[in-house]
C-alpha cells in the first residue's frame, strides 16, 4: 500500500498533517502532528513518529524546545494515539 498523507485544517490557525505508510496490513512508518500558524509560519506544536525506530511524541514551545516521549506502543498503537489526542484536544 501506498504512503498516505493528508492535512486536516481544524481552523484558519491550526491543522493536523497525517502521515504513514503500511506493507501487507503492517504500519511501518508514521508522522502525525498538530501544527499552529504563529506570526505567518506553521510551527509544529506536538508530533507522533517513529523516527528513531521507536514510537515517540515530541512537545514543543515557541522556542522550538523539544522534549521527548517515548511511547513504548507498536507503531499501529502509536498512530492510533496520535490521530485520537489530536483530534481530541
Amino acid at each position: 500500500m501506498p504512503v498516505k498523507e493528508y492535512i486536516i485544517p481544524y481552523t484558519k490557525d491550526a491543522r493536523k498533517r497525517h502521515l504513514h505508510d503500511t506493507s501487507k496490513s503492517k504500519v511501518l512508518k508514521i508522522m502525525v502532528q498538530l501544527e499552529v500558524n504563529f506570526k505567518g509560519n506553521w510551527m509544529e506544536v506536538v508530533r507522533y513518529d517513529c523516527s528513531h525506530g521507536f514510537g515517540h511524541r515530541d512537545s514543543y514551545n515557541v522556542f522550538g524546545k523539544q522534549i521527548k516521549e517515548e511511547l513504548y506502543l507498536n507503531f499501529e498503537d502509536a498512530l492510533t494515539l496520535a490521530d485520537d489526542d489530536i483530534d481530541e484536544n
